[in-house]
């Protein structure tokens, strides 16, 4: 291949690659394939697009140039051939209920400018800016809910749900527990009420005051301790019941206590802008004779007929086009459905995943590298069907994309395959072939080739349930009426395009009956009393900043810690365990605190991190770093993988067991120190499994999984399922959300959602055994079929 046809990338050291050559082409497809961990995303984004970006940021200010070359550049020798990059990450972190689909897509900004600067005004009104038409803005927020769109009440049913109790018994089950609720209970008595007495006997003068008083008066307490405590009085301050729910509401940073004072609030639409979160004069203006909530409220698919006929001025017309051509790149990727009002937490990870997409690859750009991470993450056959399209239409511009992909249908489609391996960390880090898709076949050392060709059917013994969960009547989101009959003992995929319900129903509906039947809150659902246990292994965060970490998460950290303050080193010099934290001020860095890093910031441009001078990204600080355990500090224990820490500690029982169910789930690669906030949801969430997993084996336990195999390679996938197969044979049950057919093969029962997304989905279109959903005519079914025959 000559510079002129593609990218020359030699000597890459990034990471765990070994002195790496490899040639690709641009303008094509490149798909960048290899088990987790072994070093594509070093390739593709640490090596490649960071060289792109350092290449970028020399054409900036000198002052700017000298900050970020603290960053570093690549472990590269040599790159050619590289045109500009533009990235497309899996994004990490929970969405806000402010984040909507217009907002993620920015396709709001253009719909305000339209309204400001074409809408039709009433008589006599000023005419607004932009920002006006924003809910998130000062300018534009609804004053009564501050753009929220609802309101949180309380009345007396809500505060006292059992008005048999009395006060002292917890009548008023809002008021927080232990010493805080004891106290408010002092002060009333103090004042003179009567704590005993059933709250329905009291009367209502006195019942509202306890509970809606803005009052706060003080009072000496005289508190009744038991025998042996301290008896002293002191100075106390009543707060209502009402005061108390609605100071935690606006200020708890907790969400467990957000969530306990949650229980006790009535939650409606706001009573001003009716739940639009707009102000009222923000809400006169017009397009198409519609407010802006009105046009947000609509399917994409609606508004753009909307946008296509409206009656606008030359400068209007020029931006209702631009909002057109954007939405339909939305539509051609499946999400005409969705309004720009939805919020993004209630949507699927494959929704999100496509919304990010179009709104990094609508931008007319020519003659870049897009280097996309797992872009069908999270998607359906037949939606990644719809992405593949979009991705030709990129490359018929001219542009090169370049795909780190666990799915095999995007790589039997692509131009040119780079194969990294042969396994993750240490024991992979070399291109084990680039070119062609066909020539990976005669690669021996590839683990990726058998899954790109044809594996002979999927055979497996189907297990009979033991008994039935039915759920009637399941209405949520676009779930209506729906009667979902879950079989126990056995293993069930729930599956369906994106967009069809599967989450919630699995998520909210199924986690939420099970949870409250087995509290004993609720009456039980059918079926649920074969049921001891609810495991939910979701996908959110395991921590959300760098200090939580693999270690930390999985209580591996302690037991490293303790390691190393048995030591000689550690005794003579009277250190604990807790001199080995780097959240300790004594053993940490001084410069860093422990992060390993500082940031940079940058003017005019985004802030940066850099490695600690002081640490070099140890995190501690040189004395703790003088105490070894067979040669190595603490901070290189953080930095071995799993699979080397398995080695390293194998003479210590309590780490053994953890590591090795951290292996079991394909997760090797990882390393201990590894930041909570660089592990995708997918990660996280076979963190959660492994956790679970080390725990002594109980039968009778619901597990609940939402695509568990997300950023898994097909070999990784099949340990996964090993693992998951083995919770079944001990008598429990899993139920997983799922669009790897190679899964759903394997599955006992299947639940079809469908028979599309949104509005058009929420309704199970087939049920039964893989073999039975495969011969029906839903959109799974078609790419079921092919699997169970091996094709």
């Amino acid at each position: 291949m000559s510079d002129e046809a593609g990218v020359r990338v030699r000597g890459a050291r990034e990471h765990n690659l070994q002195d790496v050559d490899v040639d690709v082409p641009r303008d094509a497809l490149v798909v960048f394939t290899g088990v987790s961990g072994s070093g594509k995303s070093s390739l593709a984004f640490g090596t490649i697009y960071a060289e792109a970006q350092r290449r970028y940021f020399e054409s900036v200010a000198p002052y700017a140039r000298r900050l970020i070359q603290q960053v570093g550049a690549p472990a590269v020798r040599e790159i050619t051939g590289l045109p500009p990059a533009v990235a497309l990450q899996q994004s990490r972190g929970t969405p806000s209920s402010r984040s909507t689909v217009g907002t993620v897509t920015t396709l709001s900004n253009s719909l305000r400018m339209l309204f400001s600067r074409a809408g039709s005004y009433p008589d006599g009104a000023q005419h607004l800016d932009s920002d006006a038409f924003s809910p998130n803005t000062a300018a534009g927020a609804c004053p009564e809910c501050s753009g929220l769109g609802i309101v949180h009440t309380v009345t007396e049913q809500s505060l006292v749900p059992d008005p048999s109790l009395s006060i002292r018994d917890g009548a008023v089950a809002a008021w927080p527990g232990a010493w805080h609720g004891k106290n408010l209970r002092d002060i009333l008595t103090e004042l003179g009420h009567d704590i005993d007495r059933p709250w329905r006997e009291l009367p209502q003068a006195e019942r509202d005051w306890i509970l809606f008083t803005d009052e706060q008066p003080e009072v000496t307490v005289h508190p009744v301790r038991g025998p042996g405590q301290i008896q002293r009085d002191y100075t106390g301050r009543y707060q209502g019941a009402r005061a108390y729910v609605m100071h935690t509401l606006a200020n708890t940073g907790s969400p467990t206590l957000r969530r306990r004072v949650l229980q006790y609030v009535l939650t409606d639409p706001c009573p001003v802008c009716g739940g639009t979160r707009l102000r009222p004069e923000s809400l006169a203006v017009t397009v198409a004779g519609r407010s802006i909530a009105e046009l947000t409220a609509l399917p994409m698919t609606e508004l753009l007929p909307v946008l296509r006929a409206a009656d606008l001025s030359t400068v209007g017309r020029g931006i209702a086009a631009d909002l057109v051509a954007r939405v339909e790149v939305l539509a051609d990727l499946g999400l005409g459905y969705l309004g720009l009002a939805r919020t993004t937490p209630t949507l699927s990870p494959g929704e999100l995943q496509r919304l990010r997409i179009a709104t990094q690859l609508r931008s007319g750009l020519f003659g870049v590298v897009y280097v996309l991470d797992e872009p069908s993450a999270g998607l359906h056959p037949a939606d990644t069907e719809q992405l593949l399209t979009v991705l030709d239409q990129l490359i018929a511009a001219g542009n090169s994309l370049f795909v780190i992909e666990h799915d095999m249908a995007v790589a039997r489609r692509a131009d040119w395959v780079v194969d990294v391996g042969p396994r993750a960390g240490v024991h992979g880090g070399r291109v084990l072939y680039s070119g062609p898709v066909a020539g990976l076949a005669d690669v021996e050392e590839s683990v990726t080739r058998r899954f790109l060709a044809d594996r002979g059917p999927a055979v497996r013994t189907r297990r009979e349930p033991s008994s039935w969960l039915t759920l009637s009547g399941v209405s949520r989101h676009n779930l209506r009426d729906v009667e979902v009959r879950v079989p126990l003992g056995v293993l069930t995929a729930v599956t369906g395009v994106s967009g069809s319900g599967k989450s919630t129903l699995v998520s909210q509906v199924l986690a939420e009956v099970v949870e409250s039947s087995l509290a004993g809150s609720a009456v039980p659902a059918e079926g649920v009393d074969a049921l001891d246990r609810l495991v939910q292994v979701d996908q959110k965060p395991i921590g959300r900043t760098p200090r939580s970490n693999l270690a930390t998460y999985t209580g591996l950290f302690d037991v490293v810690r303790k390691l190393f303050a048995d030591t000689d080193e550690a005794r003579a010099r009277g250190w604990s365990a807790g001199r080995f934290s780097f959240n300790v001020a004594e053993g940490r860095c001084p410069t860093c605190q422990g992060e390993g890093f500082v940031a940079v910031e940058l003017l005019f441009l985004p802030g940066s991190y850099a490695p600690c001078p002081t640490c070099h990204g140890a995190r501690y600080n040189a004395e703790t770093l003088e105490v070894t355990v067979a040669g190595k500090t603490i901070a290189d224990v953080l930095e071995l993988t799993v699979e080397a820490a398995q080695e390293f500690l194998a003479d210590v029982p309590a780490a053994a067991r953890s590591l090795r169910t951290l292996q079991e789930v394909g997760l090797g690669y990882l390393r201990l120190g590894q930041p909570a906030t660089e592990l995708s949801g997918g990660e996280a969430q076979r963190v959660k499994l492994a956790s679970e997993l080390q725990r002594a084996r109980r039968g009778r336990t619901l597990y609940l999984l939402d695509e568990p195999t997300t950023g898994l390679h097909p070999a990784d996938v099949e340990v996964l399922m090993a693992q998951l197969q083995q919770l079944v044979d001990a008598g429990n049950t899993v139920v997983l959300v799922e669009h790897e057919m190679d899964v759903v093969a394997e599955a006992d029962w299947v639940l079809d959602l469908g028979p599309g997304g949104g509005d058009a989905g929420g309704r199970v279109v087939a049920a039964g055994t893989p073999e039975q959903v495969a011969d029906s005519s839903s959109a799974t079914a078609r790419f079921l079929a092919p699997r169970l025959a091996g094709v």
